[in-house]
């Protein structure tokens, strides 16, 4: 038996970085009967056939575990947006950003394109909220030198929507990946996917990421029961405030004496991040606790 790390899932395999070699895997019939499966960033306990091929056979304790990317054991996350086209709705950050404040992930925010772009009302917005918020261009390497302190020694999931750079960026920070880029469709604003598969790459820097597709993934299998009921708390600029609203229950929507919507009125919370949470709070309100929700 060998321990490691999967570095890539593709076609029912799984490839397993031993430290010594990396096997081609596949997993135990018990995780498909038990409804588990692995995921890249997981580590594994697995049993050697030979020829780098073997089988799956424990997973280990996770840090978290994400649906949709299909990823484990993730340090933070890393958002990239963009300002210029196609230009990244604030809701998309805010939504993707609640769910890994959940899962115990940091989040950075990576303005990308500020060659074309500076998105200076993300930025702001960012910055105030409390996230590392770094401006940076795929294009002419501005912010990159900047980047890589942050995610060195650290295993950072990279999202964004489509088109906003996450493969040139990864292709900047380290020209050996030669990821496929894609082009921004000027019909219709958005990029082509180019990410098909979650997969872990090494950096130079000394940090390991997991490319991963778009925010389009990011669906209803994240947006549960423990979102709905922690979802204040998700948004790191309304925590020291949560203790002072006058009533337990507090949604911070509306009502009298809430020191969130206080906070808000006095400019130290963003409003497109309040926005942001009145949306989440709508989409999550018709969960019933008995219903049984995927985590």
């Amino acid at each position: 038996m060998a321990e490691g790390r999967i570095q890539k899932a593709l076609s029912g395999f799984y490839y397993v970085d031993t430290g010594s070699e990396v096997l081609r895997c596949r997993a135990r019939g018990k995780f498909r009967r038990e409804g588990i499966s692995p995921l890249v960033g997981d580590r594994v306990e697995v049993r050697e056939l030979g020829h780098g091929e073997g089988f799956v056979e424990k997973i280990l304790p996770r840090k978290n575990a994400f649906a949709r990317p299909a990823v484990a054991n993730i340090d933070q996350m890393v958002i990239i947006a963009s300002g210029a086209v196609p230009k990244t709705d604030p809701y998309l950050i805010d939504r993707v950003s609640a769910i890994a404040e959940l899962k115990g992930c940091q989040v950075i925010v990576l303005l990308n394109k500020c060659d074309l772009d500076t998105a200076d009302s993300l930025y702001r917005v960012y910055q105030a909220s409390g996230f590392p918020t770094l401006r940076v261009s795929a294009e002419t390497g501005e912010g990159l030198e900047e980047l890589k302190p942050l995610i060195s020694d650290k295993l950072s999931a990279f999202t964004g929507n489509s088109g906003v750079g996450k493969s040139s960026i990864l292709n900047a920070l380290d020209p050996d990946f030669h990821l496929q880029v894609g082009e921004v469709s000027d019909a219709l604003g958005r990029g082509r996917h180019t990410t098909r598969h979650v997969e872990l790459f090494r950096l130079a820097c000394g940090g390991e990421i997991v490319d991963s597709p778009g925010f389009s993934s990011f669906e209803t299998e994240e947006l549960n029961l423990e979102l709905k009921h922690r979802l204040p708390e998700t948004f790191p600029e309304f925590v020291p405030y949560l203790p002072d609203c006058r009533f337990v229950g507090c949604s911070h929507t509306k009502e009298k004496g809430c020191a969130v919507l206080e906070a808000l009125r006095r400019g130290e919370i963003q409003k497109s991040r309040h926005d942001s949470y009145l949306r989440l709070y709508e989409e999550l309100k018709p969960l019933k606790d008995w219903q049984d929700q995927k985590k």
